[in-house]
């Protein structure tokens, strides 16, 4: 089964591009040429660094080879996906374009069929026109017509068919990629330039009224990697102090990589500023990058790992449990251990990386569970897939006695684009109902 996918995929795969090419470079082109070729080694070169990138980081490769390839890799995978979006939009242009360079050309054709045309007159044979043969020729402007320029064969102006096919087709081609490339630039810029700090209030009913207004900065997948290094980790450390929280929540995906690769880009996390402390749980990433390390190199610089664990706050519960990832390696979420003796009648607020995580923590009275994972969509349409793999994919909702808020997450995974889904870091103000 794994195999047939495998081969759909590629089948699909390789569909697309030769689509790609032959609507960009084929239908703009008079014929085969250097174009065309250019065409087929920058598409065929593209994916090359677009699966070479992931491979390349998975492999443990030498760092300055995955950075190498993963930048221009992971923007080709972007700057293709809306490249084919845009051109099958162009399919809806193309006819109307058409229609209207049809139309255009007809209300032209009186006039340029009443435009006289010259007659070939037989060699020996007496001029019609009174100007002898010998006479110095009229200036233009003077007393007769001006010369007119050589006329195409026909003598008409119009777009013949194949030309105009061409032009319509050159139209269709600039406008997609120019609308790939800038919304692949601007959804870039998005990125490079940091989250934004969204605040959302959550009322908890078993809150005391000393806890109100109580604030939890939320941030999660940071995803630092070849592409997202130290200086974006340093402007995400920022971001969270200028808040001034009580505490500090980092919900999983933090790395897409080694410690010995990106433990410096990870350093600024030391500088994380909040009166409770600051607290990390696994996503799914950490287990493709050595959980365990990571684990210990949070714990060294500051932050307070829940690994299936719970710290009773003086007003509420903190829990966390590892993503369900980690099952793989026996490494799995464990509520029972993080939330089994606890005393229910004070609030819980869980760290949980999925959102599929809310039915075990409704199971056990969990008040609210922050969480991450969804990017919410990341690069849209992306984000109808991430609706049918999670429950929620972006923002506070409630499944029974518990609410799940999901945040965006500051980075982003592959492609350091976000169309349709800006990152974000949350703070949570908590609210008393007793206040």
């Amino acid at each position: 089964m794994v195999i047939v996918f495998a081969l759909l995929a590629q089948a699909v795969l390789v569909t697309a591009n030769w689509y790609l090419w032959r609507r960009l470079f084929r239908d703009t082109t008079g014929g085969p040429g250097r174009a065309r070729r250019v065409g087929a080694v920058l598409i065929g070169g593209g994916w090359v660094l677009a699966v070479g990138a992931p491979v390349a980081e998975r492999t443990g490769a030498p760092f300055w080879l995955q950075r190498v390839l993963a930048w221009p890799g992971y923007l080709w995978l972007a700057l293709s996906i809306y490249l084919l979006l845009a051109v099958v939009a162009g399919e809806v242009v193309r006819p109307l374009l058409r229609r209207f360079l049809e139309r255009r050309d007809r209300r032209g054709e009186p006039a340029v069929a009443a435009a006289p045309h010259p007659e070939r007159v037989p060699a020996g044979a007496p001029a019609e026109n009174p100007q002898e043969a010998g006479s110095p020729p009229q200036e233009p402007g003077k007393d007769g017509p001006a010369s007119e320029e050589p006329s195409e064969p026909g003598g008409s102006t119009l777009l013949a068919a194949p030309s105009r096919r061409l032009f319509v087709s050159r139209v269709v081609a600039g406008a997609a990629a120019a609308a790939a490339a800038g919304t692949v630039g601007y959804g870039t810029y998005g990125v490079l330039r940091g989250p934004r700090v969204k605040r959302v209030t959550v009322p908890l009913a078993k809150l005391p009224r000393a806890a109100h207004g109580y604030r939890i900065a939320v941030v999660s997948d940071i995803h630092l990697s070849p592409v997202l290094g130290r200086g974006f980790a340093q402007k995400v450390v920022d971001t969270i102090n200028s808040t001034r929280p009580d505490l500090i929540a980092v919900v999983g995906d933090l790395v897409d990589g080694s410690v010995k690769d990106l433990g410096p880009a990870a350093a600024p996390l030391a500088q994380l500023e909040a009166r409770h402390g600051s607290f990390f749980v696994t996503g799914n990433h950490e287990y493709f990058s050595g959980a365990e390390q990571w684990v210990e190199e949070v714990r060294r610089l500051g932050l307070r790992p829940l690994e299936n664990d719970r710290t009773e706050l003086a007003w509420f519960d903190l829990a966390g449990v590892n993503d369900v990832a980690g099952e793989s390696e026996g490494q799995g979420p464990d509520f029972a251990k993080a939330l089994g003796d606890r005393d229910t009648a004070r609030a819980c607020v869980l760290l949980a990386h999925q959102p599929v995580q809310i039915h075990d923590a409704v199971d056990h009275g969990v008040d609210l569970q922050l969480s991450g994972h969804t990017h919410g969509g990341q690069l849209w349409p992306g984000n109808l897939l991430a609706e049918a793999a999670n429950p929620t994919v972006a923002g506070l909702e409630r499944y029974g006695d518990t609410q799940l808020y999901v945040s965006r997450g500051a980075g982003a995974w592959g492609p350091p684009t976000r169309v349709g889904a800006p990152s974000d870091i949350t703070v949570i103000e908590l609210a008393s109902k007793q206040a």
